[in-house]
């Protein structure tokens, strides 16, 4: 769990970032959440999209996915969310992390 000066880091940290997934009508399934967590892992980073015809917002899909997969869902702002977890083998930010 991160606090709200760690969630505030990682925001910005997540600015900059290119989403890399879309959630469409297929919604949440095992592919989407495997993928995810595997990116996770390499980048402890990213930022996904919800398209308009998967009935869900970002803020539900960005809890769901994270509920999940053991992540925390940094933000929700209109159409994107941004997940962190933190990394066994690429630490980018933890160590930044636990300073704050």
């Amino acid at each position: 769990m991160i606090n709200g000066k760690q969630r505030a880091f990682l925001r910005g940290k997540a600015n900059g970032l290119e989403t890399i997934f879309q959630i469409g009508k297929g919604g949440i399934n095992e592919n989407l959440l495997k993928q995810i967590e595997d990116a996770l892992e390499a980048r402890e980073l990213v930022k996904a999209r919800v398209l308009e015809n998967s009935g869900l917002t970002a803020r539900e899909t960005g809890d769901e996915i994270a509920e999940k997969i053991g992540a925390d869902c940094v933000c929700a702002i209109g159409t994107r969310f941004t997940l962190y977890k933190e990394s066994n083998k690429h630490k980018n930010y933890s160590l930044m992390i636990k300073t704050l």
